[in-house]
Parts: C-alpha cells; structure tokens; sequence
C-alpha cells in the first residue's frame, strides 16, 4: 500500500503525539518514578546495582531470570520512569547495559548480563539495592533465579483445567495446558533433555496425572507426563532428535511448542524465526503498548491504527522478537505491511479493504491512461510467437493476456520486429519479457562412443588310422615312412593304393579335424609297413587352433540447439527384389546404419537431461530369397549426466562355448590311446559391446575440434 510523503508525515506526528500524550497519562497516575540507576563493582566479585526511587517502595518488585541469552528482568508496579531507553555508563563487565522501558503505569528494567548471575533485593529508604554474584545453578535465597512469571505470594489455589497435545502444520508438538486464571506462576526450563513445566501453587486434577505416550503424532515429542508435586503441578515433556522450543501464554492458556531443528552445515541461519530473543510478562495490559515495547526493544518504525485497542495477558520466555510479535498479531486479528523502515499494523479487514481499493483505484487510472506504440527488433527469436505470447496463448484466455484490454500487437515478418500499443506499466512489462524471452539459444554437443569388443577361440583335433595285412604274401622287414597327407605320405613310400590301400575306404578310423574360418588344419602323418607291401599300418593326426581379437569404435557426434531434436546418421541401404501385389517385381531398400537421435536439455545446475536412440546395425547373411538381413544394436534411454561428464548408458556382453567330441565307442574311451579314436572340436568366443555419451554445453568460443 502506497502512503503519499504529506500522508506519512501527519500520521507520523499523530502517533508521536499519541505516545507522548500517554507518556504524560501514565506519569500522572503513576505514584512513583524512577529517578537514577548506578551500576558498581564489590569485593568477591559482586556487582551492586543502585535504583533511586522518588518515593520508598514498600515491597522488592517481582523478578525473573532468562539463561539464553542471560537476562535479568525487574517490574516496577505503579511507577514511572524519568531516565531514557537504556543506560550504557556500565562500569562493571558482568553488566553489559540497562534497558528502561515504561508501558501504561509499570515499568520494567532488563539488564543485559554477560552470564548468567544470581541476585538479592533489599530495600534502603528510597533505594533498591540489587546484588549480582556468580555461582551454582539456582537463585540466591530470597530470589526466584530461573523463574518465567512472578508468582506474588497468594492465599488462594490455582489450577490446571487439561493438558492436551496437537501437531503443527509445519510438523511442530504443542503441548496446550488451559489454566483456571491467568494469574498461574509458571518457571520454564530445559533440564538435560527434557523441558521441565513447573505451575507454582497450582492443583492437578487426579484424572490429569498421567503420562502422555505421543509418539505417533509424529512430531520431535516422545511423552508428556502430568504429575503433583506438594503444592505445586508439574509438566515434564521428552522431545526426541535435535529440537528448539518456545513457551507463550495467552491469557489463561499456555503452550510450549516443540520443533525439529534440521542442522545444516551450509546455512549460518535457521529458517523460521530469526530475531534477537526477549522475555514479555505483561498481564491486562494494552496491545499498543506491547508494540511500542517491540518497536523500543528492535528500533523499527511502528505506526498503528486507530482501530487496534484490547488488552492483552502475554507471557514469553526467550521468544525471537519476531515470533513474538507474530503472535501478538494472530491473538487479535492484526496483519501488517513493512515498506522500508516503516511498519504499519492494522486489523486484516482495514488492511485488505485498503489494499481492494487501491488496486481498483489504479485499475481505472489504467482505463483512462494514454496508448503509446513501442517498436522490439528480436535477435535471437521470431516475432510470431513473441506475439502469441502477449496475446495469451492462442486464445487461451483474456485473464492470461500480457497486454491489457485496450492493448494490441503487429509484426513484420521481414525485419523480425514487434509492434505493441499499450499502456506505459504494460509496455514496460512487455520489455521485461522481452529481455528474458529474447536471448541466444544454449548449445550442446553431444559425442557418442560404440565400443564392440570380440575375442574368439577355436581347436579343433582329428584323426585317421587303418591296418591292413595280406597273410598271402611273405613279410619282411618293417620300414617307417614319414610325411603330412597320409595319402602323400604313402605315395611318397611307394605304397600303391590299393595293395592295401590307405585312402578314407581304407580307414578304420576316419576323423580328421576339419577347418577354421576358411583354413585348413595341419597334418602330421606314419605309416610302418613291411618291405613286401603285405602288412600296413597308417596313423594320421590333425590339429588346427585359431585366436581371434577385435574391436571395433564408433563416433557419432552431433550439436543441436537445446531441446532441439537432432540426427546423425551413416551406413549403408541394401537394395533387393520383392514381389508387389499385382506380381510385378520391384526394388526396395534396407538400411543399415550407425545413427544417433537426441534430444538436451541443459537444467539451470549446467547438467544435461537427454532423450537418446542410439543404433548400430551392420549387414547380416542373405536369405535364399536374396533378401538381406540386419543385424541391430539398439538402445533407447533418458539419462542426465553432468557437462562434460561420461556415462556408460548401455552394454552388452555374450560368450558362446561348444564343446563337441566325435569318437569310436568303446575304444574312444580307452585310456592314454582313446585320442586315436575320436575327434575333439572346441569353440569359445565372446563379445562385447558398450556405448558411451558424453555432453558438452557449448559456449561462444566451442566448436567440434575442441
């Protein structure tokens, strides 16, 4: 909400001329003042504070203690204050400063502590005396040292009417205690870790005192137990994990809100509250006033309405000024507006009625304000759909048009330019849009790697053996020859075939190895005969063994615009015949290629999202129908890599292995000897194929060498 210079300046003497007029009221009923405060060091490390007072007091004032951070707090019932805000002239260091504010007829004094001290009160004429001293956890005799809320002495019994738990919406534990009046002393605090909740000379029903399992609300408190101790009740709550709390009253209910704290090492603040914490006990005492005390204790310029009014009963303890400020607003139905230094809290009615009638107030200057036309040349865009954009999407909606009702748009194809008629504030809009809509497209590169890897192994162990013997002719003298073929081999011994003969018919054992890829085995080959021909034996053995290694890498790049499909593609069409419908013959073709489709998209981190077909297909065999066929290797994925970073999207890895044996039964077995009678035939091979991508976000210096 816009306030005009002249406006602000009136309210500001307004409520300056509020605050001192009830300045001057409160003085006026107040019967005492607090005229000087001197701040002293004693011996045994003691620090003695002076209050002078303009009339003697006749009982000490209530005090209470805050640990975090360390405060000590004093209200002064029925007396004013003649000093300024805070008093700074510390001569002590255990006392950092003094602040004095006054709101209605009480006035409270706060020392800002270095840490945390015990005190005594005694009283001299007109003059408080207050004694600090180090020490033991626990107040000095007399002194209510850790205490949230002054408990004066009271005849009469207070009670606690429920005790009931709730979950936040944030997934906070609120333990809700309703009291039987606001007047309850109540001392808060944490004890290892537990939240101790002590209700000084306060009764618990019977039916009260019990013990609270709420584990399953799901929030950082574990138990709640309700128990009476002598003449007083007490709450003790057991959180679970890393947690922070905060106590506040309202009236006669009280709440001690338990919230997770998630630690995190990169973030010097917590989220939430993060204001400088205070303490507030004010009991019936006006809403304006609560927020002057905030506005004195955080320096902010505070201007209120003159519709906020009530009386509030307010009790926090070691609360951000944030927060609690924030609950002061939702216990009266207050909302409020900062523009700069300046904070102006109203009811949420008066702030939204106000807020209504300025927007229809600029919406009709917006009726009545001139057109003018503005001409945008487009760099890097075209101007239709720039124009689509103003105009809402295609007719997707007036409510979603850029321009206003009255405004209009034109483009020339030719010069890629956009003329708007609008409004000034539209076309600044426009402008705006422009600027962000209108820049240069970001780049990718994007280098696939086909890696096929093969290794083959083959053996293959055969061979031949006959005997013959013709008992017709005389033997004679054993003779061996040597040679490859056994065929050769007994040609070259003058061995005519067929006296015996050796050829395969001639054969008890015909198992020669048989050939790899094409080659043919090695032979090794005997025969032992007699000098007359009549007693022959042949022996022939085969062996061939093949190794094979390959590897085979392909490397399709490609630059495309983001989110711009791109395709890359090489390889070979295979043409062949194929009968149509009518009989007639014709030609068609078959691809088989290496191609790359991908679609990037570079997110705002500089990674890449990418949309991926990937194929390798080569020519396979050719059926007796002259029909080729193809052998593929595909892979279709979405993956998101890291600029520059290699991802394996895909692999895959087979081996074959046979083992086949062909042998003479029975002798085929045959221990040491058994390789005479068969044939051994072994095969291992394996492959493997894995594919890569890599991409690279371009910039204006890149291009594909690099």
């Amino acid at each position: 909400m816009r306030i005009s210079a002249l406006s602000l300046v009136s309210r500001l003497q307004a409520a300056l001329i509020a605050v001192v007029l009830g300045a001057v009221t409160s003085l006026a009923h107040a019967q005492n003042s607090i005229e000087s405060v001197n701040v002293s060091p004693q011996s045994g490390g003691k620090v003695l504070v002076r209050v002078q007072l303009k009339e003697a007091l006749s009982t000490a004032p209530a005090g209470f203690t805050v640990t975090n951070p360390p405060r000590l707090a004093f209200d002064f019932a029925n007396t004013g204050t003649s000093l300024g805000r805070n008093v700074d002239n510390i001569a002590d260091g255990d006392v950092r400063r003094i602040n004095i504010v006054q709101a209605g007829n009480r006035t409270r004094m706060v020392m800002e502590l270095t840490r945390a001290l015990n005190y005594a009160t005694q009283l001299d004429g007109k003059m408080l005396l207050i004694t600090l001293q180090g020490g033991a956890e626990g107040a000095v005799a007399g002194a209510p040292g850790g205490r949230f809320a002054e408990a004066g002495p009271a005849v009469q019994k207070h009670s606690l009417r429920n005790v009931d738990f709730r979950r936040g919406d944030s997934g906070e534990g609120r333990v809700v205690i309703d009291l039987s009046d606001s007047q309850v002393g109540i001392d808060v605090r944490k004890q290892g870790r537990s939240i101790i909740v002590d209700f000084q000379n306060a009764v618990l029903p019977s039916n009260l005192a019990k013990r609270y399992d709420v584990a399953d609300f799901g929030t950082p408190v574990k138990t709640v137990e309700a128990t009476a101790r002598g003449g007083s009740a007490r709450v003790v709550i057991t959180p679970t994990g890393n947690w922070e709390h905060s106590a506040y009253q309202a009236d006669d209910r009280f709440i001690v809100e338990v919230k997770r704290v998630v630690e995190d090492p990169n973030r010097l603040v917590r989220p939430g509250f993060v204001g400088e914490k205070l303490s507030l006990n004010f009991q019936n005492v006006e809403v304006r006033s609560v927020l002057q005390v905030l506005a004195d204790f955080t320096g902010l310029n505070i201007i209120t309405s003159d519709s906020v009014s009530g009386n509030l009963t307010l009790r926090l303890k070691d609360v951000p000024w944030d927060q609690a400020l924030d609950i002061i607003l939702k216990s009266k139905g207050l909302d409020l507006r900062k523009e700069g230094n300046v904070v102006w809290i109203a009811p949420r009615d008066e702030l939204a009625t106000r807020e209504k009638l300025a927007l229809e107030s600029r919406s009709q200057i917006a009726d009545l304000e001139p057109l003018q036309t503005e001409s945008f040349r487009l760099n890097y865009q075209q101007a239709a759909p720039i124009q689509v954009l103003l105009n809402g999407g295609g007719g997707a909606g007036a409510a979603q048009r850029i321009l206003s009702k009255r405004g209009s748009s034109a483009i020339d194809l030719r010069s890629n330019q956009l003329f708007v008629q609008d409004t000034p504030s539209r076309l600044e809009d426009v402008r705006r849009l422009i600027r962000a809509v209108d820049i240069p497209v970001r780049q990718v590169m994007i280098e696939s790697r086909i890696v096929e890897a093969s290794d083959t192994f083959s053996r293959n162990l055969g061979v031949r053996l006959g005997y013959s013997e013709d008992r017709r002719v005389a033997g004679g003298r054993p003779t061996f020859s040597f040679g490859a073929d056994i065929v050769n081999t007994g040609q070259t011994a003058g061995v005519v075939t067929g006296t015996p003969t050796i050829n395969a018919g001639g054969l008890q054992v015909n198992l020669p190895a048989g050939g790899i890829g094409g080659a043919v085995a090695g032979t090794f080959s005997t025969l032992i005969f007699n000098s007359s021909f009549s007693r022959l034996l042949a022996l022939e053995l085969t062996a061939l063994q093949a190794d094979g290694k390959g590897k085979i890498i392909s490397s399709p790049r490609v630059i495309t615009a983001n989110q711009n499909e791109a395709v890359i593609e090489q390889g070979t069409e295979l043409a062949y015949q194929q009968a149509s419908s009518s009989g007639a013959t014709t030609v068609a073709f078959k691809k088989a290629t290496l191609a790359l489709k991908v679609k990037p998209q570079i997110t705002p981190d500089d990674n890449v999202i990418m949309k991926l077909n990937i194929n390798k297909d080569s020519v396979g065999t050719i059926t007796a129908a002259g029909i080729p066929t193809i052998d593929t290797k595909q892979v279709s994925t979405e993956v998101l890599v890291e600029n520059g970073g290699t991802l394996v999207i895909g692999g895959i890895y087979t081996q074959t292995e046979n083992t086949n044996t062909t042998k003479i039964p029975v002798l085929g077995d045959l221990p040491y000897l058994g390789f005479l009678f068969k044939q051994n035939q072994k095969q291992d091979n394996r492959a493997e194929l894995l594919i890569f991508i890599t991409p690279k976000i371009l910039k204006d210096n890149l291009n594909l060498r690099q």
